[in-house]
């Protein structure tokens, strides 16, 4: 897995010409999509999976929750291992464990090895982002280009948002056709194939130096124990979340006894794994995690929400009600690339909250009587808050994050997003408590115009974002003062 040329060893005019070629993008593209299918893609499956394995459906949920917990614990971790040990070393890595989980959750017996399967294919998967930002972020400081590549995040906002919705048409066409088991097998091909492009056309990472690669020095210089905290702690949390409306008392105590000297033991140290220090300092980005957060809830909350109000009050089949969203990820894959290729900020996020509001609003008048066309337009209001946040929250994220932090920093805006879809489960839960009727679907809607309004007011009182801010860390790239002008980008 060490064939190739490093940065260092690239030929100076592959930099300057071409920094972003097909082949150095394409197995970004690829691993990055991998997550986002694989959380969608075994909504299909669970009934199935249920009836094979002779348990309810209602326990198949840890198959959900699992990979969501597991992502977000793990997005973070491997941007730090990728900015200590390498991010093409990380991402092969990852490739491996998905590997790994098809193999485990295609041959299991059991609802445990299914467990473990997406467990693995959610740490495995987790590892695309943020090493892609990793070697986009150091690609392009090699090539000199003052702002970011915008051509290049509009491609990873593709990969990362627009094919979860995809996901669920995928899974019932593999489901209805070869079986639930499927839904894990089709990651061994698609893994072999990025394995392959990452293999030839990733650069390779620089020579790991021997007095600093031991176990013992690998685990001081990414904050082992910080690393383990911050697990335990989220864990305890995301748990405490899925569990709602019922309070669990036990996973909110650890969450609190973990949490405290977590922060401790990192507010000490002079390289932490979670900057507490970094994020109270830098406004702007601690801005964009909440953003995300608060915008991919919305997101969740149509798409998965609205879907079983489809189903329960609509009396839809599984299929038409995934059909019918289905226009909100071609919209927001329509969008992405060419709002990323502008290097806009403020504007598409100004959209993306504008939007969410319109949506929300739209949410409130929908009933059991309306007519398709109108869940229709909903959703692909809700595409446009799609493709603008991701896309206007990445280009604030690689601009934002200090240069030596970007594969953390990566991690951790994942995580974020997860929070929010996590918090976006929880809310339907509540809501539709009773069933998914009207009269949930219409308080759904008004906790997302609350929502909305929150991230427009993080959007409009955002100085950073206004070209005006002072929280700019150092070793972030030259860019105009307003974010606004486009920035030249080398052609890919």
């Amino acid at each position: 897995m060490s064939t190739g040329t490093t940065e260092a060893d690239a030929p100076a005019r592959t930099l300057t010409d071409r920094p972003f070629a097909w082949t150095f993008t394409t197995p970004l593209y690829v691993g990055s999509s991998l997550n986002p299918v694989n959380s969608a893609i075994i909504a299909t499956a669970l009934v199935p999976i249920a009836a094979d394995l002779h348990v309810s459906v209602g326990s198949t949920a840890v198959l959900v929750s699992s990979l969501y917990l597991a992502s977000a614990v793990a997005q973070p971790t491997a941007g730090k291992l990728a900015e200590v040990l390498g991010a093409r070393r990380i991402f092969l890595s990852g490739i491996v464990l998905v590997l790994l989980g098809g193999l485990v959750g295609g041959l299991g017996r059991n609802l445990a090895a299914l467990t473990v399967a997406r467990v693995l294919i959610g740490i495995g998967t987790s590892a695309a982002f943020p090493c892609a930002m990793v070697l986009i972020r150091r690609r392009a400081e090699r090539a000199g280009l003052s702002g970011p590549p915008g051509g290049v995040l509009g491609g990873i906002a593709i990969a990362g948002m627009a094919t979860a919705a995809i996901g669920p048409p995928i899974g019932g066409l593999l489901v209805g056709a070869a079986g639930w088991r499927w839904a894990f097998l089709i990651n061994i091909p698609v893994t072999a194939i990025a394995m392959v492009m990452a293999v030839r056309w990733l650069p390779a990472d620089p020579a790991l130096d021997r007095r600093d690669s031991g176990p013992r020095q690998v685990a001081a210089r990414i904050d082992l124990p910080g690393i383990l905290g911050f697990a335990g702690s989220l864990s305890a949390l995301v748990i405490f979340l899925m569990r709602l409306p019922r309070v669990e008392w036990s996973a909110l105590a650890v969450f609190v006894v973990l949490t405290v000297p977590t922060a401790v033991w990192e507010l000490r140290r002079t390289a932490p794994f979670f900057d507490l220090r970094g994020l109270a300092a830098n406004g702007a980005l601690t801005r964009t995690y909440l953003r995300q957060a608060l915008t991919l809830l919305g997101v969740y909350s149509v798409m998965y929400g609205m879907t079983q109000w489809m189903e329960a009050a609509h009396g839809m089949s599984t299929v038409t009600a995934g059909l019918l969203l289905l226009p909100m990820g071609a919209v927001s894959a329509l969008l992405s690339r060419p709002l990323a290729r502008r290097n806009l900020m403020r504007g598409p996020l100004i959209a993306s909250a504008v939007s969410m509001l319109l949506g929300s609003l739209g949410v409130l008048l929908l009933t059991s009587h309306s007519p398709a066309i109108a869940i229709v337009l909903v959703s692909l209001v809700f595409g446009v808050t799609s493709a603008a946040t991701t896309v206007g929250n990445q280009t604030a994220l690689y601009l934002t994050a200090p240069a030596d932090q970007i594969g953390t920093a990566s991690g951790l805006f994942r995580t974020f997003g997860y929070l929010g879809t996590i918090t976006s489960a929880v809310i339907g839960g509540i809501v539709f408590h009773d069933g998914a009727s009207d009269h949930g679907l219409h308080t759904l809607g008004l906790v997302l115009v609350v929502a909305g309004l929150a991230a427009l007011l993080l959007t409009v009182l955002d100085r950073r974002l206004m070209g005006r801010g002072t929280d700019r860390p150092t070793g972030t790239p030259d860019t105009p003062r307003t974010t606004e002008n486009p920035t030249k980008e080398n052609p890919e």
